[in-house]
């Protein structure tokens, strides 16, 4: 996976962070495992602690039908314990772990659930089931290939209900068509703590290319309506992602942060509105972002769109909200 590679001086080098979302993987065209992430915190943002969102990353040979999941988390908790160690320095590393479960399996799931409580050591905190899809061809549908409606479903709101019983929160991630479905989800498991990944999913590629502004009333009418449910959180970022539609990634020059920022801003000062500092934390999506610029400079774009925020409410918004929703050992 190509990266841009701009160099900025860092913004506010002090503020301690929490990148709540990034990932791991080893596949034949692309490796980011933890030097790589670790080489990336090092641009000069004071990450503390991350927390790893499944990507299909080890999924185990051995285990059965459903249970092959749960080979990520034993790899990723491997990783965690490695930079506990402390032998590559302070940052703790996937301190907080989600994984995988076909939660559309019904209550079956719960035995792979407490699988993946078993292998996180003590760091297993959710579960992401993606439900993004779009009809379109030009849009390619998530990793998961999930069917359409799959969040209304009757068997996987059977398996969803075996989250809040073992206290587990719920990482949704679709295309912004669909946000009706989460709020749907939502409101049938009020106790369930639901994360919204990457800002809803705004689409800007295939049917949605040169419709920003309709796309983005539509977008917003239905991120302020998710909004009104208290157990709903939103990630404010990965809008670095080519099905955004911003075209960085096609730029043979990086963006600058400044850049980034001004292209990012309605969304996420969007969500901030709606959700409020309280229920929001910024993250990178790596490598996934690195598409359209580097983290160094993400961070930067991020912490210009904060520069309004109080000194309490940049706190919650790049540490104290992701330690907090993912209960991190710190």
């Amino acid at each position: 996976m190509p990266e841009k590679t701009m160099t900025e001086e860092v913004l506010e080098p002090d503020l301690p962070i929490c990148d709540p979302h990034h990932h791991l993987w080893d596949f034949p065209t692309s490796r980011y495992l933890l030097p790589e992430l670790l080489a990336d915190i090092g641009q000069g943002h004071r990450v503390e602690s991350t927390v790893f969102v499944e990507c299909t990353a080890f999924y185990s040979a051995h285990r059965r039908e459903g249970f092959q999941y749960v080979g990520e988390t034993e790899f990723v908790a491997g990783v965690a314990a490695m930079a506990d160690a402390g032998r590559y320095g302070p940052v703790r590393a996937c301190a907080g772990i989600v994984g995988r479960a076909a939660l559309d399996q019904g209550a079956s799931v719960a035995d792979v659930l407490d699988d993946h409580v078993r292998a996180g050591g003590g760091r297993f905190r959710g579960i992401r089931h993606s439900g993004a899809w779009d009809p379109s061809p030009d849009v390619d549908n998530s990793h998961t290939r999930p069917p359409q409606g799959l969040y209304g479903q009757a068997d996987f709101r059977e398996g969803f209900a075996q989250l809040a019983p073992r206290g587990l929160s719920f990482e949704a991630w679709q295309f912004h068509p669909q946000l009706a479905e989460v709020t749907a989800l939502a409101r049938a498991f009020p106790q369930t703590p639901i994360m919204l990944d990457h800002c809803g999913g705004p689409l800007g590629i295939g049917p949605y290319a040169g419709r920003r502004d309709e796309v983005f009333a539509g977008w917003a009418r239905d991120i302020g309506e998710l909004a009104t449910c208290p157990n709903v959180w939103v990630k404010l970022g990965g809008l670095g992602m080519a099905i955004c539609g911003f075209g960085f990634h096609k730029r043979q020059v990086a963006p600058t942060s400044a850049e980034l920022a001004d292209a990012w801003r309605p969304y996420l000062e969007t969500c901030l509105e709606a959700f409020g500092p309280a229920r929001g934390m910024f993250e990178s999506n790596f490598p996934v972002d690195r598409v359209s610029c580097s983290y160094g400079v993400l961070w930067n774009a991020l912490k210009r769109v904060a520069s309004g925020c109080s000194a309490d409410e940049k706190a919650q918004l790049f540490r104290d909200n992701a330690v907090n929703f993912y209960k991190l050992d710190l």
